[in-house]
């Protein structure tokens, strides 16, 4: 059977229309022949620089929302691998042969994602319909009755669009903030951390409802002892943050009475099996021995908690690692390590939106946030969570939940 060849560079080139294609990072990657020509820019003057910094806002025109309109368009396709399609809006250009003087356009832009075998957004296709002749098609300068019937009408409708858009993101702003609140009911308020104070973090992932399953606890034992744990149900919505509460409270519960964290996880797991939506949970449980300067800890299929060590080196503790809740087909008893600590050391306990990317393996991950704990391991608690979230999470905002306790021993 014959099968043509197809140079789909040279297609893309010749594709009718203006038609970019950008980085996550909003870096130029590729434009068409219609593109460069009906923006007035050459090759050169695109690929490898940010869109912003080939076509600024029209300083001329403090309303201009043009920028951050598009900007934000983008990011979506960034955050929820999803097309998303803007109202008609004026983004003036300016000559590029005349510096100071700005051309005025009005577009109808279209930006969907290019997906990577792994799912993540490689690249953002922008397509743009130019709608500036159309505006002025019925008459010459200053245009005649017809045209401004036209310019009105296309104003009232993109203005109707965006009105439409706004109660939609505020609707949807109001629906997240309900949504978090209940999370953060379910989330504790750090407890008693023995003699040093802990610093907790939660970030939810941005686009889309984002309440998810991530969880915290820190419980003060009977013994003097204190409980620290970490958990992730998988799914997001409020399915998942329901499991999580039930989860959450019976590792409490399970903390208060067991010998030891593998206990707690074995108690936990046998929970898990009649919690719809446990599945393949995740959790790791650490009990803080004040007296001993020792860390008893055991891991359910969850990253490895890091122990930061006074002088800038980090161990994580990776010695006592089982599968995630209901993993197995029937149950066997969790292992359990245990390891001292010198004072001045901080332990850290996270979920796996600080580290994991889609596109690297988690020893990358790893190994940012060892290098992120040396650097700032001279910082008390509270700075260095928001130094760990500063440095690991992505720019563009973190497409999955995290959670992260810093406690000083």
């Amino acid at each position: 059977m014959w099968e043509p060849r197809i140079d789909y560079a040279a297609v893309f080139r010749a594709l009718p229309g203006m038609v970019a294609l950008l980085t996550p990072d909003l870096v130029y990657a590729e434009a068409n022949e219609d593109f460069l020509r009906l923006t007035g820019r050459t090759r050169e003057q695109l690929l490898g620089r940010y869109i912003f910094d080939v076509f600024p806002e029209n300083p001329n025109e403090p309303a201009a929302a043009g920028m951050r309109e598009t900007e934000a368009s983008m990011l979506r396709v960034v955050a929820t691998g999803e097309r998303d399609t803007m109202a008609l809006l004026r983004y003036d250009i300016e000559d590029p042969t005349r510096p100071g003087h700005w051309q005025e356009h009005f577009w109808s832009p279209v930006n969907a994602p290019v997906l990577a075998p792994d799912g993540r957004v490689a690249l953002i296709v922008h397509r743009v319909e130019e709608v500036t002749d159309l505006i002025h098609v019925f008459g010459g300068p200053g245009g005649d009755s017809r045209a401004r019937v036209l310019e009105a009408e296309l104003y009232t409708r993109a203005r109707e669009l965006q009105e439409v858009n706004d109660r939609l993101r505020t609707a949807h702003a109001h629906e997240r903030e309900v949504a978090l609140a209940l999370q953060a009911a379910m989330l504790p308020p750090p407890g008693p951390t023995g003699p040093h104070g802990a610093a907790v973090r939660y970030r939810p992932a941005i686009g889309a409802l984002n309440v998810c399953g991530d969880w915290y606890d820190l419980v003060d034992l009977p013994d003097g002892h204190l409980a620290v744990a970490v958990g992730d149900v998988v799914g997001h919505g409020l399915a998942a943050a329901c499991a999580m509460g039930q989860l959450r409270s019976a590792l409490s519960a399970a903390c208060r009475v067991a010998e030891g964290p593998a206990q707690a996880l074995d108690a936990l797991g046998l929970y898990a099996r009649s919690v719809q939506g446990a599945e393949s949970t995740t959790a790791v449980t650490i009990f803080i021995d004040w007296v001993d300067h020792t860390i008893a800890y055991s891991c359910a299929g969850h990253p490895p908690p890091a122990l930061l060590h006074p002088d800038g080196t980090v161990v994580f503790l990776d010695q006592a690692t089982d599968p995630p809740l209901g993993a197995r087909p029937e149950h066997i008893p969790r292992v359990q390590a245990r390891t001292p600590f010198t004072e001045g050391a901080t332990l850290v306990l996270y979920t796996d939106g600080l580290i994991e990317r889609r596109d690297e393996d988690i020893d990358a991950g790893l190994d940012r946030l060892a290098g992120s704990l040396s650097r700032h391991r001279h910082t008390d608690a509270e700075a260095m969570a928001d130094a760990l979230l500063s440095d690991l999470l992505p720019r563009t905002g973190n497409t999955d939940d995290t959670a992260l306790i810093v406690l000083p021993l």
